[in-house]
């Protein structure tokens, strides 16, 4: 019986590939601290320094834990406040930054009973 020799196609711009597959990397390899099939960086925009900005990520404190001890620290100067030095709009903007600590509180507490 005679062999029928198939072409070869190549994608547009894609010429031979050779690439290694093993899944025992892809489960068990870490990647910047992480495991698994598919591990996301995630660009947070521009940044004049990214060095410094992912190692501070990486060593220091995520961007959820530094937000955190923002909030802490702007919820200790808000209940120093005097309530009635304020005009309705910065009153307004008080309520609505306790709220946003309300909420995520009760987020926190869900998730820490789970």
């Amino acid at each position: 019986m005679a062999r029928v020799q198939l072409p070869v196609l190549n994608a547009p711009f894609s010429g031979d590939v050779t690439q290694t597959i093993n899944p025992w990397t892809w489960f068990f390899a870490p990647s910047g601290g992480q495991f698994g099939l598919f591990n996301l960086n995630i660009d947070m925009g521009p940044s004049t320094n990214p060095e410094v900005e992912t190692e501070i990520v990486r060593d220091v404190a995520s961007y959820g834990k530094q937000i955190g001890r923002i909030e802490d620290v702007v919820a200790v100067l808000v209940n120093r406040l005097d309530p009635g030095t304020l005009a309705p709009a910065e009153r307004k903007a008080i309520e609505a930054f306790k709220v946003l600590l309300a909420d995520i509180e009760t987020i926190k507490a869900r998730h820490r009973q789970a």
